[in-house]
């Protein structure tokens, strides 16, 4: 599979990005209409962020994002808009979330991927998938 490197006027990038979070105390509370609206309202922030989502799965207590990143953005941005916009709205349209102190945890892991790997990353996210 041929790289998507991004163009701009004085560089040609390729920065990919392995993100996993948790919903906090690792509830199992990603299931339903809450995992429908939570890959829409990824994709929504990631698109005006002009991060590219190249791969999602969302599990019951955990999430895997794989996307494809400017180099304006720091990871720690990424995750932070990501995180804060979707807790923000789906506890507004899921009252029930109100109950945990925030919706996610702050912590989160991140890996880079080269273009060598990234289809080793999409196979181990699609194994996980197989698990559930």
């Amino acid at each position: 599979m041929e790289a998507a490197y991004r163009h701009n006027k004085g560089s040609v990038v390729l920065i990919k990005y392995h993100l996993i979070w948790i919903p906090r105390r690792r509830r199992k509370v990603l299931v339903g209409p809450i995992a429908d609206r939570l890959e829409q309202l990824l994709r929504e922030k990631a698109a005006e962020l002009n991060v590219t989502v190249e791969h999602l799965a969302i599990h019951p207590d955990h999430l895997h994002l794989f996307v494809s990143a400017p180099p304006s953005l720091a990871v720690s941005q990424i995750v932070f808009r990501l995180k804060g916009y979707t807790s923000r709205t789906l506890r507004q349209e899921f009252p029930h979330l109100l109950r945990l102190p925030s919706l996610w945890t702050t912590a989160y892991f991140a890996s880079t991927a080269g273009n060598v790997s990234q289809d080793t990353i999409r196979r181990y996210i699609e194994a996980q998938s197989k698990r559930d």
